[in-house]
């Protein structure tokens, strides 16, 4: 079924699977002793322009922050995210439980933070009787879909610092943010100031993966024990790795990236002009947000799977993928069409 659920949803892109297919063969040393893993760990280093770096492939996102969280915290250290933030809303607690730590969920309009938003919550240092501030953790893009710029993310990397913290980036969708905002992964991170991110693969074309990056040294010191803790250790590493080679080496990521972000732009540019659609927040990445009278909604359920965001307003989530096509955007949008009018 074609639909606009999620770029979870959607297939492996033919390349990926090649290379899967070409790393199984004969027999190789586990756990990420092995020649895949040492080549895709230094694309990434590559990338960033850097080859002390040393990533580490999990199996998921959810892995991947809670890995990244307890890299950054003890117990009694506090994570500030946005209300709408994936490690907040869709991990079942998984970061408090394995860390210790609290969330602090700040609101945003636009699922952005801000050091405005961000400082009133930064007090009770040193008191034993508060948490302590810790980690700055966004996602990129958000959960709204919404894309930092890298000066909103110096902006949030030097605010992080400054307070003895850290900034954390949850990169699910972070070759989406690079794609909208025509910058290199290295601009994005490195440059930006992050001191620790997840680079996706499973929500662009991979068939499972993640790769988490340490930015700095003390950061990366225990991940491998944490990983193997979390049950993150895949013992046929290969098979992670070997996606990530042609991924990166030739530029599927971006390019993925690229065809979801124009997808959602179409999807915009014809969703925009029907009667009685309010369109909810800017399309900057493969995400659109959406109102409509829930009679539409429901009848448009019966045709299309899509998941709700703001029951209480009837707000929509559509999310295009790698392989949404123009016929997909309006088989849609003609479906859509016929309803509005006939309601």
């Amino acid at each position: 079924m074609r639909s606009f659920g999620s770029d979870n949803n959607s297939g492996v892109h033919p390349r990926i699977m090649k290379a899967l297919l070409e790393a199984n063969v004969d027999h190789t040393i586990a756990y990420g002793d092995d020649k895949w893993t040492a080549e895709a760990a230094g694309l990434i280093s590559e990338l960033l322009g850097n080859r002390e770096i040393d990533p580490y492939f999990m199996f998921n996102g959810t892995g991947a922050n809670v890995v990244a969280l307890e890299a950054c915290t003890l117990p009694f250290h506090s994570i500030l995210c946005a209300t709408t933030a994936h490690i907040a809303v869709d991990e079942c607690g998984a970061p408090v439980k394995m860390t210790g730590a609290s969330l602090k969920e700040i609101p945003t309009p636009d699922g952005k933070l801000t050091p405005e938003l961000i400082i009133p919550h930064l007090h009770g240092f040193g008191f034993e009787h508060h948490s302590q501030p810790k980690v700055i953790a966004i996602s990129q893009t958000t959960e709204l879909g919404t894309a930092y710029t890298t000066e909103e993310l110096k902006a949030l990397a030097q605010l992080a610092h400054k307070h003895d913290m850290y900034l954390f980036v949850d990169g699910t969708r972070i070759a989406n943010a690079c794609a909208f905002l025509n910058v290199s992964l290295k601009e994005m991170t490195v440059d930006c100031g992050v001191d620790i991110f997840t680079l996706g693969g499973t929500k662009n074309g991979l068939m499972f993966g993640e790769a988490l990056v340490p930015l700095r040294k003390e950061l990366s010191e225990n991940i491998k024990y944490y990983r193997k803790q979390t049950t993150q250790l895949y013992s046929k590493m290969r098979y992670i790795s070997a996606q990530f080679i042609p991924y990166l080496n030739e530029n599927i990521w971006m390019l993925n990236a690229e065809k979801s972000n124009k997808a959602a732009q179409k999807l915009y540019s014809e969703m925009v002009n029907i009667k009685g659609v309010e369109i909810t927040q800017p399309v900057e990445s493969n995400a659109l947000f959406f109102i409509l009278p829930k009679e539409i909604t429901d009848k448009l359920r019966e045709r299309y799977f899509f998941y709700d965001w703001d029951e209480s307003r009837n707000e929509m989530r559509l999310v295009c993928s790698w392989d949404t096509t123009e016929e997909d955007i309006y088989n849609f949008i003609d479906y859509l069409k016929r309803i509005t009018e006939n309601n």
